[in-house]
């Protein structure tokens, strides 16, 4: 018998080999090695508006044209964007983010694209590639004609804020000029 069955996050793959108890001998494989991890569906809804169309297209576009794989969509506006290589040096790139359904989740989407578009690892410091980050993905909405909200300004404001107060926690000790109108009020400006 051939059947596979999903148990969890691992898989049961029927082996050639010795029987025991009437049944196939089984391994234990983690599902997304057998079969690569099913990317998860957009959630859409029965009847969507005009601008909902719109997210829709954007987000197609932008996993075409940057070869971007979604993780999962995430229920909050936080997102994270990585690149896996293997052996080969193939590399894919990943983002797990919040669907778009208005200015806020279309910016924090864009903005985990942005990561991928300006590249990783090119920007020795992780605030500076936040900063550019933000920044394409703030291009990118009024460039194609989304609305860039106050409420997405202040997300921005308030990621470029805890990304720079990690950096001078973290030992930060020359600001980029950029970066400065994100600096906290008690961090002394020379």
């Amino acid at each position: 018998m051939h059947v596979v069955r999903r148990l969890g996050p691992w898989q049961a793959v029927p082996m050639a080999g010795p029987v025991y108890a009437g049944g196939n001998v089984m391994k234990m494989w983690k599902w997304r090695d057998l079969f690569g991890r099913p990317e998860p569906e957009a959630p859409r809804r029965t009847k969507p508006g005009r601008q909902q169309q719109r997210y829709d297209c954007l987000v197609d576009e932008m996993k075409k044209q940057w070869s971007i794989r979604i993780h999962r969509w995430r229920d909050r506006t936080s997102g994270c964007a990585w690149e896996l290589r293997d052996r080969d040096g193939q590399v894919t790139r990943m983002i797990e983010s919040p669907y778009p359904r208005g200015p806020v989740s279309c910016a924090v989407f864009l903005h985990e694209v942005g990561h991928h578009a300006i590249g990783f690892g090119i920007h020795r410091l992780r605030c500076m590639e936040e900063h550019l980050a933000w920044e394409w993905a703030i291009r990118q909405m009024e460039a194609r004609g989304f609305n860039v909200t106050d409420r997405v300004r202040h997300r921005r404001e308030q990621a470029m804020r805890y990304a720079l107060a990690k950096a001078l926690r973290r030992g930060l000790k020359r600001v980029p000029e950029e970066l400065i109108r994100w600096l906290p009020e008690s961090v002394e400006r020379r």
